[in-house]
C-alpha cells in the first residue's frame, strides 16, 4: 500500500508538472492569458503529489514496510522514531523526495505569491521554468530514483538500518532540511533570471520581486551550512566542524554566489550597473545546486558526509550541463540589451567596494570549485585517484578571507559614485582605531601568531563598521520618531548584523585553528594527568546496551566535571566514536574513546581537543542568519528630500548628526 501511495504521489506529482509545462507553453505561444493564469493550480497539484509521496515514505519507514528496497536498505525494527523519519533522507531516493518536497513547497508560494499578476508573461515564464525543474525531479524519481522500488527478492524481516552515523545526533533532523531550504529556494530567483532573459524585460523590477526570496533561500543555506559543521564536530569524532570535504564545498559554492549576488545586485537597483554579473551569479548559484548533488550523490567523490552511490551521476551532470548551456547562451542572446547605461565614476566608491568584493568572491569560489572537482578531472584523464588536502584550500583561499574582511569594513562607509578623502577618514577613523586597539590588547595578553593577531584586527576593523553603521541608523530613526529598535530592519541594517555574524565566526575560526591542542592520553581507572591546565581522572568504563545500539561508555573526569566518550557499536558495523563535548564561552573540551580495554584494571585510550571559541562559531552563524531575515523586512523611511535621492551625490549615506540628512537604514546590506 506505501509503494503504491508513493507512486501515485510521484506520478500525480509528474504530470501536473509536465501538464503545466504544456500549457503555460502553449499559452505564451499564442497570447491566451487565460492558460497561464492556470499555474498556480498546476503547482499546487504538483505540491499535492509530493506530499502524498512523503506521506507514504514516512509510513513506511514508521511500520516498517520493509517491501520497499528503501526502507530495507536504512531503516530496521530497532531504530528510533527520530531515526525513522530522518530516514528518508538518508540516501539518494529519499534525498530527491525530499528536494521534490521543498521544490513543490516554493512553486506553490511563489505561484500563489504572484498570483495577482499571474496575466504577466514575466511571471509566466517565470512558473514555467519552476515546473521544468519540478518535471526534471519527478521524473527522476519516476525513473532512475525510484524511492518506492519494490525489493528484489524475498522481503527480508528486518532491514539494514540508517548508516550509524546518521543515527547518532539529533541534528541529522535539521541539517539536510535546512540544507535543502537553502539549494532548492535558489529555483525561485533563477527562474526569474530566465524569464527575464526570454522576455528581455531587463528593466530592474524583477531584482525586487525577488531580493527577498533570496534572502530567505541564502538565510536557510547559511543555517543548512553552519548545522552541518556542527553535526561534523558533534558526531564525526575528529574535533573539527570544517575540513574542506567535497560535501562541505559543495554546500559553500552556491552559498559564495549568493553572498556576492546580494552585494551586486544593491549596484544594479541603484546605478543600473553589473546586469550581466547579477544574472549570471543568480545561474551560477542555481547550477551549482545541481552540481552539488551530483558530488554529493553520485559516488563520484569519497566524502565522510557521502552516503549513496548510484547511477544517476550521468543525469544530474547532463541537468547541470543544460542549465548552464541555456543560462549562457540567454546571456549572450541578450548581451547588446544588458549593457549599463553608465560605468563606475570612481574606484573608491561603494560600487567599485562591491565590484572588488564581488570578485573576492568569485575568485573564493573558483579555488573551492577546483579543489573540490580535480580529482574528477585526474581520475578522467588517466584513472589515477587523487586527493586535493586541507592545506591547499587553507592557503589559496586565507589571502580572500582577509581582504573580505578588510572591505566588509570600508564598504560600508563608501558613498556613491565617489568617496573625498574627508569623507572617508572621518568614517573610518574609529573602526580603524578599534582594529588596532584589538591587536595591541591580544599582544599584551600574550597572544602571538601573525595570521590569528591580523583575523582579529581585521574583525574589529568590520565589527566597529558595522556598530557605526547601527548607531548612527538608530540616531537616524529616533530623530524621526521611529524608535531605535527599527534601526534593525532593512537590507542595510539587517545587512551589518550579518556582517557582525560574519566577523565573529572569522575570529572564532581563526582563535580555534590557531590556539586548538590536541593529545592523546592512556590512563588505567584512577590515574590522572594533567594537560593543558586541565586534570584528566579515568574512573572507568562500563557496558550499554540500548535497542539500535551498544557499546562501551567511559567516564573521565575533567576538573571534577564528568564526562562521558562512548564508542558505539550498531547492526552489521564497526564501532564509532560518540564524543564527550563540554562548551564554554571561553573554550571547548572534547573527548573520544580511542580504545577501551575491558579487562579489570584495562587502559583507556581518550583522544583530547581543547579547542578556545569554538561555541562562537554557532553563535555567529545563527546571527548571520538572524540579520539575513531583518534584511528581509522592510524598514520604516521618511520622505526623502532632494539630495538623498538616487543619483544625488553621496546619498543612501548614513550620516553623522549635524552633517546633513540621512535615510534610516541606508548603507551597505549584505
Amino acid at each position: 500500500m506505501n509503494a503504491a501511495l508513493g507512486l501515485v504521489g510521484v506520478a500525480l506529482g509528474l504530470l501536473a508538472a509536465v501538464s503545466g509545462v504544456v500549457t503555460i507553453g502553449v499559452g505564451l505561444a499564442t497570447g491566451r492569458a487565460s492558460l497561464y493564469r492556470r499555474a498556480s493550480t498546476f503547482a499546487l497539484w504538483v505540491f499535492a503529489g509530493a506530499v502524498l509521496s512523503t506521506v507514504a515514505m514516512e509510513r513506511a519507514l514508521l511500520v516498517h514496510d520493509f517491501s520497499i528496497a528503501f526502507v530495507a536498505a536504512n531503516n530496521s525494527r530497532e531504530t528510533p522514531i527520530l531515526y525513522s523519519i530522518t530516514g528518508m533522507w538518508s540516501a539518494l531516493q529519499g534525498s530527491i523526495l525530499l528536494w521534490a518536497l521543498i521544490l513543490a513547497g516554493y512553486l506553490a508560494a511563489m505561484t500563489h505569491v504572484f498570483r495577482k499578476r499571474a496575466s504577466d508573461p514575466l511571471v509566466a515564464w517565470s512558473s514555467l521554468i519552476g515546473l521544468c525543474v519540478a518535471v526534471f525531479f519527478f521524473a527522476l524519481m519516476a525513473g532512475p530514483a525510484n524511492p518506492f522500488a519494490h525489493v528484489i527478492g524475498q522481503v527480508p524481516a528486518d532491514g539494514s538500518g540508517p548508516n550509524p552515523l546518521l543515527q547518532d545526533n539529533p541534528l541529522i533532523a535539521f541539517h539536510p532540511v535546512f540544507l535543502y531550504l537553502g539549494f532548492v529556494g535558489f529555483t525561485v530567483p533563477f527562474s526569474f533570471a530566465i524569464a527575464t532573459l526570454v522576455t528581455g524585460r531587463l528593466n530592474e523590477g524583477w531584482l525586487l520581486e525577488t531580493r527577498r526570496w533570496t534572502l530567505f533561500a541564502w538565510a536557510f543555506l547559511t543555517i543548512g551550512v553552519v548545522l552541518g559543521a556542527w553535526w561534523s564536530y558533534q558526531v564525526l569524532g575528529w574535533g573539527g566542524f570544517w575540513g574542506w570535504d567535497p560535501v562541505e564545498n559543495a554546500a559553500l559554492l552556491p552559498w559564495l554566489c549568493g553572498t556576492a549576488y546580494l552585494h551586486s545586485v544593491m549596484v544594479q537597483e541603484r546605478r543600473g550597473l553589473l546586469r550581466v554579473w547579477n544574472l549570471s551569479l543568480l545561474i551560477a548559484a542555481f547550477s551549482l545546486t545541481i552540481l552539488g548533488t551530483f558530488l554529493t550523490r553520485s559516488g563520484v567523490l569519497v566524502s565522510v558526509h557521502s552516503f549513496s552511490n548510484s547511477t544517476v551521476g550521468p543525469v544530474l551532470l547532463g541537468f547541470f550541463g543544460l542549465v548552464v548551456v541555456v543560462g549562457v547562451g540567454l546571456i549572450a542572446w541578450r548581451g547588446d540589451r544588458l549593457r549599463s547605461p553608465g560605468t563606475i565614476d570612481a574606484a573608491v566608491s561603494r560600487e567599485g567596494a562591491f565590484l572588488v568584493n564581488n570578485l573576492l568572491f568569485a575568485g573564493f569560489a573558483l579555488v573551492v570549485l577546483l579543489g573540490t572537482v580535480f580529482p574528477l578531472f585526474v581520475e578522467a584523464l588517466n584513472g589515477q585517484q587523487v586527493t586535493v588536502g586541507r592545506p591547499y584550500f587553507d592557503t589559496m583561499t586565507l589571502p580572500i578571507g582577509f581582504a573580505l574582511l578588510f572591505f566588509m569594513a570600508v564598504a560600508p562607509a563608501l558613498p556613491w559614485r565617489k568617496a573625498g578623502e574627508g569623507v572617508l577618514r572621518r568614517r573610518l577613523a574609529i573602526p580603524a582605531w578599534v582594529g588596532a586597539g584589538v591587536i595591541v590588547v591580544c599582544v599584551l595578553a600574550g597572544v602571538r601568531g601573525f595570521t590569528p593577531l591580523l583575523a582579529f584586527g581585521l574583525g574589529g576593523f568590520a565589527a566597529a563598521s558595522a556598530l557605526r553603521q547601527l548607531v548612527l541608523a538608530g540616531l537616524a530613526s529616533h530623530s524621526v520618531h521611529a524608535g531605535a529598535w527599527r534601526a534593525l530592519f532593512g537590507r542595510a541594517n539587517g545587512g551589518m548584523i550579518v556582517h557582525l555574524g560574519v566577523v565573529v565566526v572569522a575570529v572564532a575560526l581563526a582563535a580555534a585553528s590557531s590556539y586548538g591542542q590536541r593529545t592523546q592520553l592512556e590512563l588505567k581507572p584512577g590515574q590522572s594527568v594533567r594537560y593543558d591546565g586541565h586534570v584528566f581522572t579515568y574512573v572507568g568504563s562500563k557496558r550499554f546496551s540500548l535497542p539500535n545500539k551498544s557499546g562501551e561508555i567511559a567516564t573521565v573526569v575533567v576538573d571534577g566535571a564528568p564526562f562521558y566518550p562512548a564508542i558505539s557499536v550498531f547492526a552489521a558495523s564497526e564501532g564509532i566514536g560518540t564524543p564527550a563535548v563540554d562548551s564554554s564561552l571561553r573554550e571547548d573540551t572534547y573527548l573520544t574513546v580511542a580504545n577501551i580495554d575491558v579487562s579489570p584494571q584495562g587502559p583507556a585510550t581518550i583522544d583530547v581537543v581543547i579547542q578556545p571559541m569554538v561555541l562562537w562559531l554557532w553563535v555567529g552563524g545563527a546571527l548571520t542568519a538572524f540579520g539575513a531575515v531583518l534584511a528581509a523586512i522592510p524598514s520604516r523611511r521618511r520622505r526623502r528630500g532632494p539630495e538623498e535621492r538616487p543619483g544625488a551625490p553621496g546619498s543612501g549615506e548614513l550620516t553623522e548628526p549635524g552633517t546633513g540628512p540621512a535615510p534610516v537604514g541606508a548603507g551597505a546590506g549584505s
